[in-house]
């Protein structure tokens, strides 16, 4: 082992490329949706089984991101990271070059495997490599790399994907392959003390640690309750077309902003007041939302892209807190934690286009989708206040 390497600190060079390699899973994670048209066609299945594509992702990711995490835990982390990536790039691989429905699909659950042990792992190094009063920034600066995808290598995917979908991924496995090779060069090893796979799964024992994640499942399902059928509500407003694609890059433009600044709160301040303050002014958002779409007209257009961009910027800076909580509850097994919490993420936002379906069906219409949120939000908020009462009481326990 070269141990002058491994105490090098995490510099900007090395959470650069661990930021370009979050940047190609974002492209990843949302390209594909705006494809489906496409996709099925060229398959020659239908538009639903093309979905399942994107849903796969997600259900895999789920299961297989804590899974992995507690497999490899006593690895080094550099390696893992590598390791990782590559799995995801070969999924890619294998989807771009897809004959058929089969070999797609196939090439998706690898992506998902390779995808979901990154994220969590990547994380994790962040945390455990940074300094403490610099976790905020490096970690948003890192998760900005997927934010920073959502706001232009999706729309730059899906021009590219017009004329042929599988582009995109050819996109994502060299953005990939570049970041992997920065990586091997220039981020330091990082060995974490090796602890038993019952030591690792300890903290699934403590239920302020669940709650936390639940918390995060809470948000996303808010936040996919209204994003899933965003233009639903712009649509009718707005008009379809070029407005639609403004909405959608400055949202994430705006969640870019948001994970920035609140990088920073989370080194100035206690995350659990972060996340407070967050679902707060979300649940704010949602209830003065719900009246301004009532206005009539221009109004209501501007009411529609104000509650919109409200939103994204407290969505986008819910990330970084969340996961510097749960690195603070459980530091000996931040690759697992991180993992779960990324499942619950992934859950929250399934739950949230099932929800926001589910009401659409019923009769609801699109702007009703807006409260909704604000009842999810509440019964977070809930939630959030139980698990930080209990946090706090059994520190003072412990002390």
């Amino acid at each position: 082992m070269n141990k002058s390497d491994e105490a090098r600190p995490a510099g900007f060079g090395a959470l650069l490329w661990l930021a370009l390699a979050t940047f190609s899973m974002g492209i990843d994670g949302y390209v594909l949706a705006g494809l489906l048209p496409q996709i099925s066609e060229d398959l020659d299945v239908s538009n639903a089984a093309a979905g399942q594509l994107v849903a796969v992702f997600a259900l895999t990711a789920a299961i297989a991101g804590p899974v992995l995490s507690a497999f490899t835990g006593r690895w080094e982390r550099k390696l893992v990271i590598s390791l990782s990536l590559a799995v995801f790039l070969v999924g890619n691989l294998i989807i771009a070059l897809a004959v058929d429905y089969a070999m797609a699909m196939t090439g998706r659950i690898v992506s998902a495997v390779g995808g979901a042990l990154l994220s969590a792992v990547v994380s994790a190094y962040v945390l455990a490599k940074t300094a403490p009063e610099r976790r905020g920034r490096a970690l948003s600066f890192v998760l900005g790399g997927f934010l920073a995808a959502t706001a232009l290598g999706v729309p730059v995917g899906l021009v590219i994907g017009q004329d042929d979908w599988r582009m995109p991924l050819f996109l994502v496995t060299g953005v990939g392959a570049v970041a992997l090779v920065g990586i091997l060069i220039k981020v330091p090893r990082l060995h974490l003390p090796a602890l038993s796979l019952r030591a690792t799964l300890k903290p699934l024992t403590q239920p302020a640690l669940i709650g936390a994640i639940l918390v995060a499942t809470g948000i996303m399902c808010a936040s996919y309750l209204c994003f899933t059928y965003a233009t639903l509500i712009f649509g009718p407003r707005v008009g379809e077309g070029l407005p639609i694609i403004a909405a959608m890059f400055g949202y994430g433009v705006v969640s870019l902003i948001g994970n920035i600044i609140s990088g920073r709160a989370t080194d100035r301040f206690n995350p659990v007041h972060v996340i407070t303050l967050i679902i707060g002014i979300l649940s704010a958002v949602a209830v003065l939302g719900t009246f301004g779409l009532m206005l009539p007209g221009l109004a209501g257009a501007v009411a529609a892209f104000v509650w919109f961009f409200a939103c994204a910027f407290f969505n986008g800076g819910s990330g970084v807190a969340l996961q510097s909580r749960l690195g603070d509850l459980a530091p000996d097994s931040m690759s697992l934690v991180l993992a779960l919490n990324g499942s619950g993420m992934q859950l929250g936002s399934a739950l949230g286009g099932i929800l926001g379906g589910a009401l659409l069906a019923s009769g609801v219409e699109p702007d009703g989708l807006v409260p909704a949120s604000a009842v999810v939000l509440a019964a977070t908020m809930l939630l959030h206040l139980i698990v930080s009462r209990a946090t706090r009481g059994g520190v003072r326990a412990a002390a």
